[in-house]
């Protein structure tokens, strides 16, 4: 029994870790925790309302008979669960599946497989004759294969010297209140949340790792005293006393939360909440899945910069539900271009706003942000201004 329920909790952290999920953080989330809850027995008595409440952090008057969240994003998980099946885990020994009219995960023993007549084996000489062209086949495969990954390698490093060898006014203007201060550089990654409300897995995610990769390659010669932590550890002394940069989702992080008051943008699971939308403005920005193997995802990414607690230090957020959109939100930090665009978009006649709030739409294939646009933007400014006089 000890070695079943071993056998399931290894299939589920590799259909969680598989490509297929890995593009959505937010159908992870549910999947370990529809998990844990079946696992524990007590996934009958889950309802719809506590589903919101403890995966998508919905606040207490959330009522399901007017929201489908938790509806869409279940259906939307039995498809990511069937397309795994079809692909990566198409010869996995254990098959986990979500019956529709519940929230009961089941786990089963693949079923063996129907035992085939032998086939007649070709003689020497065919088999000969087969091979050799096979064989030239997979080593000029091989070698091609080889030669356009050292090319695309060489590419990527050649471009990413280049980028770290320019520092434009922009990439002066984005950065300057965060690198400029003598204050410690902590960056914060966003853990993955438990099955149980307040609760984290001590790991973050694909997409947070990865933007944290792209800055790390910028800070590496522009900042020396860089602290590292996951969201699950951080103590509010620390913000007290450091610049934070906080990457990943910050829904359902209490603490993240706590600091980020008076935002007028916020990050969803299912997309952006525009708080006080302008005339011509939506006030929700939904993520789309691609429908489709040939078209690409859209998501969103949400940049916050804030001034830290009583208004001193800085905060400075990347978030989005997507592997994309954390890499997209990095990267129009760290790209010259982006960053010009991105400056052009937030300077007014009246200068640059010392805080501000951006929405960026970014469309995406295989995870990777091929194209990142402006939305829209909030000046943020009055919050020095606020944690000044409650300071005094």
């Amino acid at each position: 029994m000890v070695l079943e329920v071993e056998a399931t909790h290894a299939q589920i952290q590799r259909i969680l870790e598989s490509k297929a999920f890995r593009t959505s953080e937010v159908h992870r989330n549910l999947l370990s925790y529809l998990a844990e809850k079946s696992l524990s027995g007590t996934a009958d008595s889950l309802k719809e309302y506590t589903v919101g409440l403890d995966v998508f952090s919905k606040p207490a008057s959330y009522d399901p008979r007017h929201e489908s969240v938790v509806r869409m994003h279940v259906a939307r998980l039995r498809q990511k669960l069937a397309e795994y099946y079809r692909t990566e885990g198409a010869d996995d020994a254990v098959i986990v599946d979500l019956p529709k009219g519940g929230f009961k995960m089941t786990f089963e023993p693949r079923p063996a497989s129907i035992e085939l007549p032998p086939v007649t084996r070709p003689t020497h000489r065919s088999t000969l004759l087969l091979g050799v062209p096979l064989v030239a086949a997979i080593l000029l495969a091989s070698y091609f294969g080889f030669r356009l990954w050292r090319i695309e390698r060489e590419s990527i490093v050649r471009t990413g010297s280049e980028a770290v060898a320019q520092w434009t006014p922009e990439l002066q203007q984005l950065w300057g209140p965060v690198l400029s201060s003598d204050r410690p550089l902590m960056l914060c990654l966003a853990t993955l949340r438990g099955p149980e409300v307040g609760s984290f897995y001590g790991f973050t995610g694909v997409g947070t790792a990865s933007g944290a990769f792209l800055l790390g390659q910028f800070l590496a010669t522009r900042k020396q005293n860089v602290l590292l932590t996951r969201s699950d550890m951080l103590s509010l002394p620390e913000v007290t006393m450091d610049n934070v940069i906080f990457l990943g989702p910050s829904t359902g992080n209490r603490q993240i939360q706590a600091l980020s008051a008076g935002q007028q943008i916020v990050l969803e699971p299912e997309g952006i909440r525009n708080l006080n939308p302008r005339p011509g403005e939506p006030a929700f920005i939904s993520d789309h899945s691609p429908k489709g193997v040939l078209d690409n995802e859209e998501s969103h990414a949400l940049i916050s910069h804030m001034p830290g607690i009583y208004g001193h230090g800085e905060l400075l957020y990347f978030s989005g539900n997507q592997i994309s959109s954390v890499m997209a939100a990095v990267q129009a930090f760290t790209d010259p271009t982006l960053a010009r665009t991105l400056v052009s978009k937030l300077k007014t006649t009246a200068g640059f706003p010392r805080y501000y709030q951006v929405v960026l739409t970014v469309k995406s294939m295989d995870n990777m942000p091929i194209e990142i646009s402006y939305t829209l933007h909030r000046d943020l400014s009055s919050l020095k201004l606020q944690a000044s006089a409650g300071k005094q």
